[in-house]
């Protein structure tokens, strides 16, 4: 009676049960082996200790592939004609192409040149084609960002290879500026000594380069002051903003005034 059932035909297809059934533990069967040859392979190519970003790329790659397998082989369990089918999809790529949607491929080949050439890896905080944050990966088609405020952006890859990139924590180190302005009424060397004094205190303020105090303006109102002091790059933010924080707490203290912008109006009567 089993036997039966499983040679029955469902109802408006050539298609039996034993072959239906059997096409879907082809496809889970086919799903689970693509995972673990997937992790496999990106155990093994993480020993040969290439680029995360490679690692992540190649990775995609052979999941995309191993899965376009699995879902053939699922087809040619059914008994769909697999080779008139692959000559079918290759004719409406070429007339997607042809039709002026060519970026699918320029995304896949900017996708190829990103990840040999590495202007950017992964963990790196970016900013590209007017947005910023933190790469999360480089894929066959598109760059994920993340933003400090927990964005995810992705963006074509065509948009990061044709745009400058600017890489904020490619290098070891970072140039802190911080701006601040005081009175032309104050005593602009004591200013600069004093802020000097706070940066050579500063625990994560590099020696070398020393820290400068240099005179970029004299604005309307004050005589503008820049800080510069070198750090560690995963410093950076901390730093900047404890030197914010403490350059006014330290001209407070010695009585140095950081003035604000002001507006007298003066009326006179008819």
């Amino acid at each position: 009676m089993v036997n039966g059932m499983m040679e029955q035909t469902i109802p408006y297809t050539d298609l039996t049960v034993s072959t239906l059934l059997f096409a879907i533990i082809v496809l889970v069967a086919g799903f689970v082996i693509a995972k673990l040859i997937i992790s496999m392979f990106r155990s093994g190519i993480k020993s040969t200790k290439l680029p995360e970003l490679v690692v992540e790329f190649l990775t995609r790659f052979l999941s995309i592939l191993l899965y376009v397998i699995v879902v053939f082989a699922f087809l040619g369990t059914l008994g769909f004609d697999i080779n008139g089918f692959v000559i079918g999809l290759s004719a409406v790529v070429g007339l997607v192409l042809g039709f002026g949607l060519q970026d699918t491929l320029t995304n896949l080949t900017a996708g190829v040149w990103i990840a040999a050439l590495r202007p950017i890896d992964m963990g790196e905080y970016v900013s590209v084609n007017g947005e910023s944050g933190k790469v999360k990966a480089v894929g066959i088609m598109a760059t994920e960002l993340l933003t400090p405020d927990n964005q995810y952006i992705t963006i074509p890859n065509k948009l990061i290879w044709g745009s400058p990139i600017v890489n904020s924590t490619r290098m070891p180190t970072r140039r802190v500026s911080v701006d601040v302005g005081v009175s032309y009424s104050s005593d602009l060397e004591k200013a600069i000594r004093v802020a000097l004094e706070l940066m050579k205190r500063h625990s994560l303020v590099l020696t070398e380069p020393e820290p400068a105090v240099i005179t970029t303006e004299l604005a309307d109102s004050s005589v503008n002051l820049q800080l510069r002091a070198w750090t560690n790059t995963g410093d950076f933010w901390t730093v900047k903003n404890e030197l914010t924080a403490g350059i006014f707490d330290a001209y407070r203290k010695e009585g140095i005034e950081i003035p604000f912008p002001q507006l007298s109006v003066h009326l006179e009567k008819p």
